[in-house]
């Protein structure tokens, strides 16, 4: 088992080389280099305790100035290793954002070591755009969402933009990266 202080490098390496690296999020620069991103690093399995971390991080983020967090990784080392239970929970996740009443103001994006996209296979590279080293819930503020997207009018070509990035580096070079990451 990787420590906490491990986990939580290896994910800034993935943030640097493929978030930011090859550019799968043009949002994300800018929050990373002003050191605005939050780590929380759960540990176990307890899907009560990784609940009541992503409560305690909404209402963080809810009280903090976006100078000071704009967006936090919740990342989960040991817990949610199956992808088919990693979107049940997340579904559960964001029923438990629209009942607290922070829809529209929070969002819960997604990132796992077996992300797959509907109707793609397993091993098809666009599915690395959204694999990360360990299950992630990435908490974005809506606020920070609408005024990237002002500043960045093309953000419909992103998805389709990332796949074409994720080809032309083909898929044993993709898989090459992620392993050294650790």
């Amino acid at each position: 088992m990787k420590s906490s202080e491990a986990v939580l490098e290896i994910t800034k390496r993935w943030l640097e080389t493929f978030v930011i690296g090859l550019n799968l999020c043009p949002f994300a620069r800018h929050p990373y280099r002003a050191d605005k991103i939050r780590y929380v690093v759960v540990r176990g399995e307890n899907k009560e305790q990784i609940v009541e971390c992503l409560l305690v991080e909404i209402k963080e983020m809810l009280e903090v100035s976006p100078a000071d967090i704009e967006t936090t990784l919740l990342i989960l080392p040991d817990a949610l290793s199956e992808f088919d239970n990693y979107l049940t929970f997340l579904d559960m996740l964001e029923e438990i954002v629209v009942e607290i009443e922070v829809d529209g103001t929070i969002q819960v994006a997604s990132f796992h070591p077996q992300y797959q996209f509907q109707d793609t296979e397993p091993d098809d590279v666009e599915n690395y755009t959204n694999r990360s080293p360990f299950p992630m819930f990435h908490l974005l503020r809506e606020a920070s969402i609408e005024r990237a997207i002002e500043a960045f009018p093309e953000v419909g070509d992103i998805p389709e933009k990332n796949i074409e990035t994720m080809n032309n580096l083909g898929i044993y070079r993709v898989k090459q990266m992620l392993y050294d990451l650790d």
